[in-house]
């Protein structure tokens, strides 16, 4: 079985498969990272593949493509183990390269999903980068727009409101346009960490070893961190998964597979 090459003076490590697919259309989109294509397309009801990407990048340590709309075109953006790399999806031209941003961390260790915004793409590590890029796609490239000092390692930025929020040892509020921080908390978590926002326009953040926190975002606290509720320690291992909220359920899930979920809706 191929795995990944070494990277840097981390030697060889690889993750087993960490993706996540894509549903679009009747389409089901999957980082596969082979020498025949690093994104394959399938009939999401067959299972028959329909078409290769261009890109033969392997495979990243990551959540897996999303959706990214490049002058008007359907594409996905995924962050490869070399590469943040944008696709078309759109009929005829199903996996044509937009474009190929090189990103390559040490241990393989590209493992936020991109977080995008419009025609831009947030990409950021730790390790040997310690930085948060900032990325324009059109249909001629990647052009990069800002690269600053303030990272996450597992946490995905989530883009709200003209702000980026994320949590890596410390919740963060950045600036969208700048990338210059409006905010940072006090390093109540770990490596571990996920964030959310709410239908009310608030954060909810996740991580360590299963702390649960709603906070305000920018909207209602500009200028500093303040937190609205906190559970802590909820499991005794990491909380390496995402928090998921659905319909008013809270999904919150350890590195070993324990799931809690909490009920959010109003009893009124």
């Amino acid at each position: 079985m191929q795995r990944r090459a070494k990277i840097g003076r981390s030697g060889q490590r690889d993750y087993g498969y960490t993706t996540s697919p894509l549903v679009h259309g009747d389409t089901l989109i999957v980082e596969v990272g082979s020498p025949q294509g690093t994104l394959m397309g399938f009939d999401k009801r067959t299972a028959r593949r329909r078409w290769t990407s261009e890109a033969r990048d392997q495979a990243g340590h990551n959540g897996g493509p999303v959706p990214i709309t490049v002058e008007g075109v359907p594409c996905v953006a995924v962050h490869t183990l070399d590469n943040l790399l944008v696709a078309r999806v759109d009929q005829g031209n199903e996996g044509k390269t937009v474009a190929q941003y090189p990103w390559q961390t040490e241990w393989a260790n590209n493992i936020t999903t991109p977080a995008v915004h419009e025609n831009y793409v947030l990409i950021t590590s730790g390790y040997n980068h310690q930085t948060m890029c900032k990325l324009e796609v059109t249909l001629q490239g990647a052009k990069k727009v800002w690269e600053k000092p303030h990272y996450s390692k597992v946490c995905t930025p989530v883009v709200h409101d003209g702000h980026i929020y994320f949590v890596w040892r410390n919740p963060n509020c950045l600036d969208f346009d700048t990338g210059e921080p409006k905010w940072i908390g006090k390093p109540h978590f770990s490596d571990a960490g996920s964030c959310i926002i709410t239908a009310d326009d608030r954060l909810i953040l996740f991580g360590k070893q299963g702390d649960l926190v709603l906070a305000e975002t920018a909207r209602r606290s500009p200028s500093e961190y303040k937190e609205l509720a906190r559970l802590d320690g909820i499991f005794r291992t990491d909380a390496w998964p995402h928090v998921v909220l659905s319909n008013g359920l809270l999904f919150c899930k350890d590195h070993r597979g324990n799931l809690r979920c909490y009920d959010l809706r109003s009893s009124g």
